[in-house]
C-alpha cells in the first residue's frame, strides 16, 4: 500500500494552479475557480498572448450560444488543472 502523503502530493500536482496562463495551450482541460469554488470547467480554445484573458469551451451557466466563455485573471479567478 503506497503512502498517504505520496497518494496527496500526485493529486495536488495533478490538480496545480496554473500562475501563468502563456503556458496552457488549446485543448488543455482547466477548472476556473473563483472563491474557492468551481465556477466553470472545460478546455481551453483561446489564450492571448498577454495570458491574461483566456477563452474556454465548456456548458453550464452562463455560457454563450457557441458554447464558450471569457475569464480574466483581474476578475480575480484561478485557472487549474483538471
Amino acid at each position: 500500500m503506497k503512502a498517504r502523503g505520496a497518494v496527496l502530493s500526485r493529486r495536488n500536482a495533478h490538480s496545480a494552479t496554473v500562475s501563468d496562463w502563456k503556458t496552457l495551450k488549446a485543448g488543455d482541460t482547466v477548472e476556473v475557480v473563483k472563491y474557492a469554488h468551481v465556477i466553470a470547467a472545460g478546455r481551453v480554445e483561446e489564450v492571448s498572448s498577454s495570458g491574461n484573458v483566456v477563452w474556454l469551451e465548456h456548458s453550464g451557466p452562463g455560457v454563450t450560444e457557441e458554447g464558450k466563455e471569457l475569464f480574466m485573471k483581474s476578475d480575480g479567478v484561478v485557472l487549474r488543472r483538471a
